[in-house]
C-alpha cells in the first residue's frame, strides 16, 4: 500500500479501542502520491536534498535547502553518516528530530513522503493548529508549508519472520509552516502509529530522540565552532517518548507545535502554550480532520466521493466502511466576520431520541422497486387537498406524523428529522442526490450545439458541516472545460443542506425535496446566456434526493487544459409564499495552458417554486431574507473519465455583517461523526449526537441493525433489509403492500406450468418445458428426439450408420449404443481385431510393484502383500489414485494429485483424515455421451451448488429451499466442478473444474458451455465475479496464487503469488473494490483482504482458525462470514475485523458458503447436503439432500437483480487493458502477456 489512507478505515477502529480522544492517523495532514507527494529512496539512512520555494527560519538562520532523512529527521545541512549522530545527540549539524532513531524502509512496506504546499486550504489548517497552540498570537498567516510523513517505518536491525508482516512499525508527521518572519513546526504522533519507542544502536536499545538541534555554531570572539542549543521534547527514557502520543502543548492530544525560528531577532525555541486536554474532555474544539483521508494515486490532486449509479443504496459510514474521500483543497471554511447581531438562539430542532418506523414501499412483483436508468423516475408528486389523515397518512414521510386541521391535513417531521413532512431526513445524516442531465449547449462561437441526454448527476453532502460534492458523468471534452464555472449546476444541494447559523434554516428544512428551480446565467463581457431548469422529485426508495436537469443556451469557451478557480461568493435568498428568489455575481479565474490568466464574471438569478401545506394553522416563521455563503470552491474536469466535478462549503445565515459565530456547531469545525448532529451549548460548548438509526458517542457512530434487534418489525410475509441509518421492509415474492403501505397481502402471481407439471408438452423423457415468464412456456424435444415439443419421436441413429462397420448398433429411446462384434475390441465407434487387454494405470503399476517387491524370493499361495511399515497406494475403480492416501502403519494420511504426488501441507496425524479434492480425470464411459447440457431455470432467486459431474439448482421461496423443484442445471460428464459463481448482469453461471483444469461459463437461459481459461492452471478452487468491472478472480491451490482476468478469460494477470499455501475461497466486494480470501494452510490458516488491484493486502483473521474452506461477503449487512471445517464453526465479522461472533458451531465438514438476506447456506461434505442457517436466530433451519448422494462443493445464489452499487471500473475507467478497482479509485494494469500498447497508471 502506498499510503495509510488505504488502511485507515480499519486502523481507526483499533485506535478507538485505545482511546476515543487519541490522535489518529486520519487526523494528520493528507499525504501520499495523490496528494502530490514525492517518495524518499528506500533504505536505511537515506537523505534527499530539497530546495525550498520559501526560506525556512531555524533558530537564528534562514535556510533555502533542507535534507529529509529516513531516520526520522529534517536537517538544514547535509547530514553526516548515522554513526556520528545516533546515540550521540546533539548532532554536529542542525536538525529537527521528529522521531530520531535507526529506522528502515527498505522492505517496501515503509515509506517516507514529502512535498511543499501553498494551497489556501492547507495554509488555513496550519493556521488553525498554530493559533490554537498560541492563542495570544493573532498574526499567524503562513504562506508556505513543508509536509514530511514517515509511514510504517520499521526499526533497523530488529529481526522478523522474513516477510515483514510481523515487524512493528511507526507512522508520524512533520509540518513546517513558514511566513515572512517566522517558521513553526507541527509534529503529529498518532497513538496507533507508535508501536516501538527504541531502536538498536551499537548493539544496545536506545530510546528515540525528539527535539531541535542547532548543531555546531561559530563561537563569539573565536574561530572555533561549539555545540549550539539542543531543545529536547522527549528525554532518554521510553516513558517520555510514549507521552508524545498521549500529551500535547497545543490542546490536541499527540500534536506538538513550536516556533522554531524568527527574523530578524531570535531568542529561543518556543513551545505551544496549551498543555491541558480539557478541551477534549469538555466536548469543545478537538483535533479532527477537516476531511476524511483519501487514497493515493498519481497526478490527480483532488479526490471526491466515489461516483455512483442511481441504484446505490448506501451512504458509506466513516471508519466502519471504506469511506468516500474528500479533498484537502475544499475544507469547510473558517468563520468570517459577519453577523453583528442574532435573533435569540434557537434550540436544536429535537433532542430526544426516537424509535424509527420502517419505510414502506409498494413494489410490484418481484418485490423490490427497480429504478430504470433510461426512464424518468415517476415520483408521486403530491398535492395537499381536503382529505384527512385517516385516508392519506401514507402520503407523509415514514419519519413524519400526520395532523388534521380545519381544511385538511399536513405532515410534520418527527423529532430527530427535518424537512416539510412529505420528505424527512435524519438530522446530521449525510445526504445524496441523484438524477439525469440533458442539454443542448453552444460553446464559444461554435454554430453547432453539443447535445447530450441521460447523463448521470450524483451529489453528496456532509450535512453537519455543509460540505457538498457534485459529479456529472459522460461530459464530452468539447464541453467539459467550459462547464467548470457553473459550480451551482449541482450545488443546489449545498443550499438545501447548508450549515445553519442560529435562527436560520436551509432549503430542505423549509420546502423539503419537491420543488422546481430555474436559473438564468449571463456571462460577462460576452453576454452569453444559459438557462438551467431543474425538477426535484423528492426522496426515492434509496433515500436519495432525485433531480432532472436541462441546460439550454451558450457558454463562453474555456480551452482544454485550463483550470478554473471560483472566488467565494454570497447569495441573497428572498422567501415568499411558495416562491424563493436569489441572485448573485460570481467571479472566476481561468488559468490557460500557456500560463496566462483571465478573470471573468457571470450574473446568476434563479427562482424556486414549491408547494407548502396550505392547511397548516401553525405556520412557523421563516426569515424572509437569508444569505448563502459559499467558499472553498473547487472545480475540475476529469478528461480521462469524462466527469465534471464540483465541491464547496455552504452556510446559511443573516445578510448582515458582524462578529463570526464561534460555536463549532455553526463553523463546522466540531469533529462529530459524519452521521451525527452537532448540538450547540453555551459559549463554544457542544455535544455530538448520533443521527437516528445510528449509535455511539457522537464522535464515532455505528449503524443500528434494526432487522437484527427487532426481527418482527416488518410483520408477516415481509423481509427486513438493514440500511445505513434505517431499514426497509419488502414483501416476499407473491405478496405486495396493501393500501396502508404496511401490510403484505398475497397477490395473484404468474403460474409456472413447467414446475407445476400442468403443461401439455410431451413427457419429460422426450421433451423439455421452458418457462418464459408470466404464465407462458415453450416445449422443445430433447436431444435424440424430433418433433414440435408437444409430440416427440425417437430418432433411430442406427439408420444413420453411426457405429463402426465391425460393430452392431442398438437403438434406444433418445440414444443408441455401439458394441464391437466378437473377435474385435473397442468402443463401438472404433473396433480393432483381437481381444482387449486392460492397460494398467500408473496407480495400479505402483501398487503392483510394491506388492511384488515385498515378496521377492519367497513362494506364497496367497496374493502378494507388502512388508510391514511399507506404504501401498490405493486406487479407485478406474485405476486412478484415490485423492486421500494413508500409511496405516504410521497413522498418517495426505492428499495427492492426479499423478499420486503428495500435495504439500496436507499430511495429518493419527486419527485424522484431510479434506482432499479428487484431482484425477474419470475415464469416459463406453458408448456415446450427450454433450454438456444446460437446462434453463425459472425466474427468481436460486441456489446453485456443484457435485461431481453436474451443477444443480434449488429455487428459493423467500428463504426456504423449494426442495421439490430442485434439479440439475448443468450436466458435466467426467468433470469435477469445485467453485461456482454467478454474473447477475448477463445471467451466466461460472465454475472451476479441476479435472481439466479449466474455468467455464454457461447461460442460465440455456445453451452450450463456454471454456474461458484452459491453460496454466492446476487446481482452481475459488472463483469470484465483479459484475461492475466485468472481472473474475480465482485461486489456484497448487500454483499457490491468485489471478484476475476479464470475464471472457482474456488479459490474465497474477495478483499474488507469495505467502500463499492452500488458497481456496475468494469473494469480491465490487462496491469498494475489495477482495477477501482464505488460506487453509494447516501451519497458519488465515483470512486476508486486499484491493482488487493487489494493493493494501492485509491479514484480517489468523487466530482460532482451523480449515477455513468457505467464505462469503454480504454487502447488505456488511458482514464477512466463513465456514471452518477445523473449528467446526460458522463465524461472521465486520470486513474490518471487528465484532467477530459465532453463528453456529458443532457443524461437521463445511466446504463452501454463501449469504442471501438473513440466511447463510453452506455445503457439507460429511452430510452431503446443503444446509440453511438463519443469522438472526443463530441456528440451522433446513437442509437439502441431493438425490445423488456424493460430495457437494461450491455454492452460489442467482439474485433477480444486481446489487445496487458502482465502482470506478464500470466502463473500464479509460484504461487500455485491465481496470482494477480499489477503495476510492482504480488502477490501470497490464496483463502478464501484453503487447507494447498497454499503459499502467493509478487514478
Amino acid at each position: 500500500c502506498s499510503n495509510y489512507m488505504c488502511k485507515t478505515g480499519w486502523a481507526t477502529l483499533f485506535a478507538v479501542a485505545l482511546s476515543v480522544n487519541s490522535l489518529s492517523k486520519r487526523d494528520m495532514f493528507d499525504y501520499g502520491e495523490q496528494a502530490g507527494d514525492q517518495l524518499l529512496e528506500q533504505g536505511t539512512d537515506r537523505s534527499q536534498e530539497l530546495i525550498l520555494n520559501q526560506s525556512m527560519f531555524f533558530f537564528d538562520g534562514a535556510y533555502d535547502t533542507v535534507y529529509i532523512n529516513t531516520n526520522g529527521f529534517l536537517a538544514v545541512e547535509e547530514p553526516k553518516v548515522e554513526s556520528e549522530y545516533l546515540g550521540k545527540m546533539p548532532a554536529s549539524f542542525g536538525m529537527i528530530a521528529v522521531f530520531l532513531g535507526d529506522l528502515d524502509n527498505s522492505d517496501g512496506v515503509g515509506k517516507v513522503y514529502y512535498r511543499q504546499d501553498s494551497r489556501p486550504s492547507m495554509l488555513l489548517r496550519t493556521t488553525d493548529h498554530i493559533s490554537q497552540a498560541f492563542p495570544q498570537d493573532d498574526e499567524i498567516k503562513p504562506t508556505h508549508a513543508l509536509i514530511i510523513t514517515w509511514e510504517n517505518v520499521a526499526a533497523h536491525g530488529v529481526p522478523g519472520r522474513g516477510d515483514g508482516l510481523d515487524r512493528k512499525r511507526n507512522t508520524f508527521q512533520l509540518v513546517v509552516a513558514s511566513m515572512a518572519s517566522a517558521s513553526y513546526a507541527i509534529l503529529f504522533y498518532p497513538r496507533e502509529g507508535l508501536q516501538y519507542l527504541s531502536t538498536p544502536v551499537a548493539g544496545q536499545s536506545e530510546p528515540v530522540h525528539a527535539g531541535f538541534s542547532q548543531g555546531l555554531v561559530q563561537a563569539w570572539f573565536s574561530w572555533s565552532r561549539s555545540q549550539g542549543p539542543y531543545y529536547r521534547i522527549a528525554t532518554d527514557d521510553e516513558a517520555s517518548v510514549r507521552q508524545l502520543s498521549e500529551e500535547t502543548n497545543s490542546g490536541r492530544r499527540g500534536v506538538w507545535v513550536y516556533e522554531i525560528g524568527t527574523s530578524p531577532i531570535f531568542s529561543s525555541i518556543t513551545p505551544g502554550q496549551v498543555t491541558n486536554l480539557s478541551l477534549e474532555a469538555g466536548g469543545q474544539m478537538e483535533p479532527v480532520p477537516e476531511f476524511p483521508p483519501r487514497n493515493t494515486g498519481e497526478q490527480q490532486e483532488i479526490e471526491f466521493p466515489p461516483y455512483e449509479h442511481e441504484e446505490e443504496e448506501e451512504t458509506p459510514e466513516p471508519e466502519l466502511l471504506p469511506t468516500p474521500s474528500y479533498p484537502e483543497a475544499i475544507e469547510p471554511s473558517y468563520p468570517e466576520a459577519i453577523e453583528p447581531s442574532y435573533p435569540e438562539p434557537v434550540q436544536p430542532r429535537y433532542l430526544e431520541p426516537v424509535q424509527p418506523q420502517p419505510p414502506r414501499y409498494e413494489p410490484q412483483t418481484p418485490q423490490m422497486v427497480v429504478v430504470d436508468e433510461d426512464d424518468d423516475l415517476d415520483v408521486d408528486v403530491f398535492a395537499y387537498n381536503s382529505e384527512a389523515c385517516a385516508s392519506d397518512r401514507q402520503k407523509c414521510s415514514s419519519f413524519a406524523d400526520c395532523k388534521d386541521y380545519t381544511n385538511g391535513y399536513c405532515c410534520h417531521c418527527r423529532p430527530g428529522f427535518y424537512g416539510n413532512g412529505k420528505d424527512c431526513v435524519a438530522e446530521g445524516k449525510p445526504q445524496r442526490m441523484n438524477g439525469k442531465v440533458n442539454g443542448r449547449v453552444f460553446v464559444g462561437n461554435s454554430p453547432s450545439p453539443l447535445e447530450f441526454s441521460n447523463n448521470d448527476l450524483h451529489s453528496y453532502v456532509v450535512a453537519n458541516d455543509g460540505r457538498a460534492y457534485v459529479a456529472i458523468s459522460t461530459i464530452p471534452a468539447g464541453l467539459g472545460p467550459s462547464l467548470q464555472p457553473l459550480s451551482s449546476l449541482g450545488g443546489v444541494i449545498g443550499w438545501a443542506f447548508a450549515l445553519e447559523q442560529p435562527g436560520y434554516e436551509n432549503g430542505f428544512s423549509i420546502i423539503g425535496g419537491v420543488f422546481s428551480r430555474q436559473a438564468e446565467v449571463t456571462f460577462l463581457p460576452g453576454n452569453e446566456r444559459l438557462t438551467i431548469k431543474q425538477e426535484f422529485k423528492g426522496i426515492d426508495e434509496h433515500d436519495h434526493l432525485v433531480v432532472s436537469t436541462e441546460l439550454e443556451g451558450r457558454l463562453p469557451e474555456v480551452p482544454r487544459g485550463s483550470t478554473v478557480q471560483i472566488d467565494p461568493y454570497k447569495e441573497i435568498y428572498q422567501y415568499g409564499s411558495n416562491l424563493i428568489t436569489s441572485s448573485s455575481n460570481r467571479d472566476y479565474t481561468v488559468s490557460l495552458p500557456d500560463g496566462s490568466v483571465q478573470t471573468k464574471t457571470y450574473q446568476w438569478r434563479q427562482t424556486i417554486t414549491y408547494q407548502s401545506c396550505p392547511n397548516d394553522e401553525e405556520v412557523r416563521a421563516v426569515q424572509p431574507t437569508q444569505q448563502l455563503s459559499v467558499d472553498q470552491i473547487f472545480v475540475m474536469y476529469d478528461l480521462g473519465n469524462q466527469l465534471i466535478r464540483y465541491a464547496m462549503s455552504n452556510k446559511i445565515g443573516s445578510i448582515h455583517s458582524g462578529p463570526p459565530e464561534q460555536n463549532p456547531c455553526f463553523t463546522g469545525r466540531h469533529g462529530c461523526d459524519t452521521n451525527a448532529a452537532c448540538r450547540p451549548e453555551e459559549g463554544i460548548q457542544f455535544t455530538c449526537e448520533c443521527s437516528t438509526g445510528f449509535t455511539g458517542d457522537g464522535r464515532q457512530c455505528y449503524d443500528i441493525d434494526e432487522c437484527r434487534e427487532m426481527p418482527e418489525i416488518c410483520g408477516s410475509h415481509a423481509i427486513c433489509n438493514n440500511q445505513p441509518g434505517t431499514f426497509r421492509c419488502e414483501c416476499v415474492d407473491g405478496f405486495q403492500f396493501a393500501s396502508d403501505g404496511k401490510t403484505c397481502v398475497e397477490v395473484d402471481r404468474p403460474i409456472d406450468h413447467c414446475q407445476r407439471g400442468t403443461n401439455n408438452c410431451d413427457i419429460p423423457e422426450r421433451a423439455r418445458c421452458s418457462y418464459t415468464g408470466a404464465s407462458t412456456y415453450v416445449c422443445s424435444c430433447l436431444s435424440g428426439f424430433v418433433g414440435d415439443g408437444y409430440t416427440c419421436q425417437d430418432i433411430d441413429e442406427c439408420e444413420q450408420g453411426r457405429c463402426h462397420r465391425d460393430a452392431v448398433c442398438y437403438n434406444s429411446q433418445g440414444s443408441f449404443t455401439c458394441q464391437c462384434h466378437p473377435g474385435f475390441h473397442g468402443d463401438g465407434f472404433q473396433c480393432t481385431p483381437g481381444s482387449p487387454e486392460h492397460e494398467k494405470t500408473q496407480c495400479e503399476r505402483d501398487r503392483e510393484s510394491i506388492q511384488v517387491s515385498s515378496n521377492t524370493g519367497s513362494f506364497s499361495f496367497f496374493r502378494p502383500r507388502p512388508a510391514v511399515r511399507q506404504y501401498v497406494p490405493t486406487c479407485d475403480q478406474h485405476g486412478a489414485y484415490e485423492p486421500t492416501q494413508c500409511h496405516l502403519s504410521i497413522g498418517q494420511c495426505w492428499c495427492v494429485d492426479g499423478n499420486g504426488q503428495e500435495i504439500p501441507n496436507t499430511r495429518t496425524g493419527p486419527g485424522q483424515r484431510p479434506l482432499c479434492i479428487d484431482q484425477g480425470v474419470i475415464s469416459p464411459p463406453i458408448g456415446p455421451t450427450t454433450r454438456p447440457d444446460v437446462s434453463p431455470v425459472a425466474p427468481g432467486t436460486h441456489l446453485l451448488f456443484a457435485q461431481s459431474g453436474k451443477i444443480e439448482h434449488i429455487p428459493l421461496d423467500g428463504y426456504s429451499m423449494n426442495k421439490g423443484e430442485a434439479k440439475a442445471l448443468l450436466h458435466l460428464p467426467d468433470r469435477v466442478a469445485i467453485a461456482v459463481a454467478y454474473d447477475c448482469v448477463e445471467k451466466m453461471v461460472y465454475w472451476t473444474d479441476i479435472t481439466g483444469p479449466s474455468i467455464s461459463k454457461a447461460s442460465l437461459e440455456g445453451g452450450d458451455t463456454i471454456s474461458l481459461v484452459t491453460t496454466d492452471l492446476e487446481s482452481p478452487e475459488g472463483l469470484a465475479i465483479d459484475h461492475l468491472a466485468r472481472l473474475m478472480f480465482w485461486t489456484d491451490s497448487m500454483k499457490d496464487r491468485i489471478e484476475v482476468a476479464k470475464l471472457d478469460g482474456s488479459q490474465r494477470r497474477v495478483l499474488f503469488d507469495n505467502d500463499l499455501v492452500n488458497p481456496r475461497p475468494i469473494v469480491a466486494d465490487p462496491s469498494y473494490g475489495r477482495l477477501y480470501w482464505a488460506d487453509w494452510n494447516r501451519d497458519g490458516p488465515k483470512i486476508e483482504m486486499s484491493n482488487m488491484d493487489g494493493t493494501d493486502r492485509t491479514v484480517l483473521v489468523k487466530d482460532d482458525l482451523g480449515l477455513p474452506n468457505g467464505l462469503t461477503y454480504d454487502p447488505e449487512s456488511q458482514q464477512l462470514c466463513w465456514a471452518d471445517a477445523g473449528t467446526r464453526k460458522i463465524q461472521c465479522m465486520d470486513p474490518n475485523g471487528r465484532n467477530r461472533r459465532t453463528i453456529v458451531e458443532g457443524i461437521q465438514y463445511p466446504f463452501a458458503i454463501v449469504s442471501h438476506g438473513r440466511n447463510l447456506y453452506y455445503t457439507d461434505w460429511r452430510r452431503e447436503a446443503v444446509v440453511a442457517v438463519d443469522r438472526t436466530t443463530d441456528r440451522e433451519t433446513d437442509e437439502f439432500l441431493p438425490q445423488k448422494r456424493s460430495r457437494v462443493y461450491g455454492i452460489a445464489t442467482t439474485p433477480t437483480q444486481c446489487p445496487q452499487a458502482y465502482n470506478y471500473c464500470s466502463n473500464n475507467g479509460g484504461c487500455s487493458h485491465l481496470c482494477l478497482p480499489r477503495h476510492g479509485g482504480f488502477t490501470c494494469r497490464c496483463p502478464d502477456m501484453v503487447d507494447g500498447s498497454c499503459v499502467e497508471r493509478n487514478l
